[in-house]
């Protein structure tokens, strides 16, 4: 028996050997909850990795080297772009607060997925506004063609939602946004610090809308060629810094969408089958790396998608996917157009 033993912890002892100092390669799906990694089957950029988009770093990203430092004037007032969940303990927060966060903590403490998007059409443009211009920050931002970007671990507390940022995972989605027949253009990448407002009774249905009646920011970035409505990138944005070479970005759905936000009538293309295959891996992994969240959205008395702000009670109660126009009354994203039963029956699909 003792020859035994020694012979296990001599193989225990070559195995070592022969895995130390060797590169240990990550597969490009995972994202980071706590320091531990989790797949999503979907391509993920982490802000370590080439390419990424660091919300860690102080310095602005998208300018000379010489006028990045963030207390050159140009830019946010402050290098702090998030902080720490609140609604701990004295002993939970000492732990914390030194980056000591554990898994079971952030499960405690995290019940909420807020969906936005990103008035930018895509993900560079949207970590230049919120990073660099703004002082802002979110978890992941979802490109035209289904890339995840996570700029910081999904225990920090990012800056997207005001009332919610202490106790949720946030997404910008890049799509241009949603518009009224006639009007202004939304909010850019955000995140006023409010909440409130009240569901409706009877929301009506998304519609789609003929392409002749387009608002004047939609016809700049959808145009149709024989395939169809294509995502047209303005030149001034260069390639958008799209990862996939060669892609053309399509909505999922050919036609606009007419649907109501908080009552108004708003108009909005949809996501891309990409964005979409790649959310819907990213929240069954949420909701299974974060128990607490619940893969729905929020819903009436009926059964339907309620369409406006929850009340301070009901954002209290709530435990889920949320939009942003959930969280806050002067906000309309992630607008008409999306597809909250394909995403959560989609995930709902992947973690049975």
């Amino acid at each position: 028996m003792l020859r035994l033993w020694l012979c296990i912890a001599l193989a225990g002892a070559l195995a070592a050997c022969s895995t130390t100092g060797r590169e240990l390669r990550r597969r490009g799906d995972e994202i980071m909850v706590a320091g531990r990694l989790f797949h999503t089957g979907a391509p993920v950029v982490l802000w370590t990795d080439p390419g990424g988009y660091d919300a860690y770093r102080t310095e602005r990203r998208f300018v000379p080297w010489e006028d990045a430092a963030w207390a050159a004037g140009k830019g946010p007032e402050s290098p702090n772009r998030f902080g720490i969940r609140k609604g701990l303990t004295p002993e939970q927060l000492e732990q914390v607060r030194g980056g000591g966060w554990d898994l079971p903590t952030l499960r405690s403490v995290v019940d909420q997925f807020v969906i936005h998007y990103d008035v930018c059409g895509v993900s560079r443009q949207c970590f230049r506004v919120l990073h660099d211009a703004r002082g802002l920050s979110v978890h992941f931002m979802l490109d035209l063609d289904g890339t995840i970007y996570q700029t910081l671990d999904v225990k920090e507390r990012a800056w997207h939602a005001g009332a919610a940022n202490d106790r949720s995972v946030g997404i910008e989605i890049a799509n241009i946004g949603a518009y009224p027949p006639e009007g202004p253009a939304p909010d850019s990448p955000s995140r006023r610090r409010e909440a409130g407002g009240r569901a409706t009774d009877d929301p009506p249905l998304p519609q789609t809308q003929p392409a002749a009646t387009l608002p004047a920011m939609l016809s700049r970035w959808y145009s149709r060629d024989e395939l169809g409505t294509r995502i047209t990138i303005p030149s001034t944005l260069g390639d958008g810094g799209i990862r996939t070479p060669n892609f053309t970005p399509r909505p999922a759905r050919d036609q606009p969408i007419t649907g109501p936000i908080h009552g108004a009538t708003l108009t909005q293309f949809d996501l891309t089958p990409q964005q979409y295959r790649s959310l819907i891996r990213l929240t069954a992994t949420l909701c299974r790396a974060l128990p607490k969240i619940s893969c729905d959205y929020p819903r009436d008395d009926r059964g339907r998608l309620i369409t406006t702000s929850l009340t301070e009670s009901q954002l209290a109660n709530y435990r889920g996917l949320l939009g942003h126009y959930h969280v806050t009354k002067g906000k309309i994203d992630p607008g008409p157009a999306f597809d909250w039963d394909r995403v959560v029956t989609g995930a709902r699909a992947i973690m049975r």
